[in-house]
């Protein structure tokens, strides 16, 4: 029995430790993976604006990055991590950080106006617009896909989207979706190190076990028990 317990006990803090290793090298991959995001938007100098007390800031403004904040979480049903909005490390490299910077783009871009010029006079929203002449139209916080493309002043609105927005709000996406998952990946790195302890512990709670019942059968016989048995 003493020996199959110390075989057991073995065995379960070499599975553990190789969980343990396990663990480490997720870690390792995943801290790796970390600092070249970090040094990624560090490199593009992609950085968030806060003033003295802490507070974001778009355009110099605390009631822009409210804006911001509020169309991330009420219109887009984020859940806003404030802990990763830090005016001591700006560099943008958390899932929070990179869903503000898009929210950023796509709010600059809903809250702009388009010059359009027709060829032809338009009948639009009430007002003739003239051909030829100039006008600023609102974008209205209106997305991509809420234009009407047969208006022709709907379609030069539309060009607020330009190309550049879309690839911004795109490389900001797989920006969040890689911190996100790198949470992740520490996460269940920590599980499978934490596992791994927890194998070394019953190891060497089957051997400490094991230890204390070999004593228990080599215990000496009492001075009384031996002349009970000698009776």
């Amino acid at each position: 029995m003493v020996k199959k317990l110390n075989i057991l006990g073995a065995f379960l803090a070499l599975v553990g430790a190789a969980f343990v290793a396990a663990g480490l090298f997720a870690y390792s991959q995943v801290a790796a993976g970390a600092t070249s995001l970090q040094e990624f938007s560090a490199a593009q100098n992609v950085t968030l604006s806060y003033d003295e007390d802490g507070n974001l800031l778009d355009h110099g403004t605390t009631e822009g990055a409210q804006e911001i904040l509020d169309r991330l979480e009420n219109e887009w049903g984020y859940a806003v991590v404030a802990s990763d909005l830090d005016p001591n490390d700006p560099i943008v490299n958390t899932a929070t950080e990179y869903m503000y910077q898009m929210a950023t783009v796509a709010t600059h871009t809903l809250d702009s106006t388009v010059t359009v010029v027709l060829d032809e006079d338009y009948e639009y929203n009430g007002e003739t617009l003239l051909a030829g002449e100039s006008y600023e139209i609102a974008v209205d916080g209106r997305y991509w896909a809420d234009f009407d493309y047969s208006n022709p002043v709907d379609v030069q609105v539309r060009n607020a989207w330009s190309p550049t927005a879309h690839a911004l709000i795109a490389e900001l996406g797989v920006g969040s979706v890689t911190a996100s998952t790198l949470q992740l990946g520490t996460g269940i790195s920590a599980f499978i190190g934490g596992l791994g302890l927890v194998f070394i512990a019953l190891g060497a709670a089957a051997v400490w076990f094991a230890s204390g019942l070999k004593k228990e059968s080599v215990a000496p016989v009492a001075a009384d028990d031996k002349e009970l048995v000698n009776a």
